[in-house]
């Protein structure tokens, strides 16, 4: 679908890959306002679970996007880094939820 965009005299062409690029950055995005609200809701900064499944899959949703529907490599480099750091904290997160678990049974 092509879009033309008038006060840049261009067209913005939508294709299925940008519709994944743009949900990857929402979803990047959208981490900070989850956070944000867990945070105002305790009254104190608060990081929740959400926040890495949701940097997670949004830095891997922009990664495929760009190696794959985009081929730039600036956006490549770009989010290599974030998916590492994601998974890391999910797994110490989850890693100890699990020994809090079992020292409270």
């Amino acid at each position: 679908m092509e879009i033309p965009l008038l006060f840049l005299d261009q067209t913005f062409v939508l294709t299925w890959w940008k519709v994944w690029g743009l949900s990857g950055s929402l979803m990047f995005t959208g981490r900070w306002f989850v956070q944000m609200h867990y945070s105002r809701k305790a009254g104190r900064t608060v990081i929740p679970i959400a926040y890495w499944f949701m940097s997670l899959l949004g830095s891997f949703m922009l990664l495929t996007y760009f190696l794959f529907g985009k081929n730039d490599s600036v956006g490549i480099l770009n989010n290599l880094f974030p998916p590492v750091v994601a998974g890391y904290n999910l797994w110490l997160e989850l890693r100890h939820r699990k020994r809090n678990r079992v020292q409270e049974s």
